[in-house]
């Protein structure tokens, strides 16, 4: 189901967690779960997976993660100050030392004026430390923009670990 790629990516940051005595919470839209997924491939995530969050639509995003609604209306759930809200609101919500974000525009439709299909807002944060975020134009289908929008988040938790390994390249 999952590359050798990303396993080994999720492998990195599962180790990488367990070593330091983190735990991890991550909230997702584009990605449906699939870098909980990715990470609960493995044996032994539940010592650091706390728990995830599918927050498809933006009433989910409100809801569970706290996001404020006038942020979305005037950015849109595809932005950095949303990925950014998502990530500290999974933080605030579990008892995590890190907490990750996806939101974008896996496609072939969704697309506007400035936002095109593939664009994607991941943030990560650490506790008592600044949010990461980063911004993608991801080449290629739906599956590809997600598996790598997974790839480009495990790499995020690990640079939050302080264990990074070589980058993943962009795609695009």
């Amino acid at each position: 189901m999952f590359s050798e790629d990303l396993l080994l990516r999720a492998s990195r940051v599962l180790e990488a967690c367990a070593g330091a005595g983190l735990r991890l919470a991550v909230a997702e839209s584009c990605t449906g779960g699939l870098v909980a997924g990715c990470l609960t491939a493995l044996p032994n995530a539940s010592h650091v997976l706390d728990r995830g969050f599918v927050t498809y639509s933006n009433e989910a995003k409100v809801e569970l993660l706290g996001v404020p609604v006038e942020l979305i209306r005037a950015h849109g759930a595809v932005s950095e100050p949303v990925a950014r809200a998502m990530a500290e609101g999974a933080l605030a919500r579990a008892p995590v030392d890190l907490a990750l974000a996806v939101t974008g525009i896996a496609g072939p439709g969704g697309a506007t004026p400035g936002k095109p299909v593939g664009l994607v807002h991941i943030a990560a944060v650490r506790r008592h430390g600044p949010t990461l975020h980063e911004r993608h134009v991801l080449a290629g289908d739906r599956a590809a923009v997600r598996e790598r929008s997974v790839a480009i988040a495990l790499e995020m938790i690990e640079r939050l670990t302080g264990a990074a390994g070589p980058a993943a390249p962009s795609g695009g």
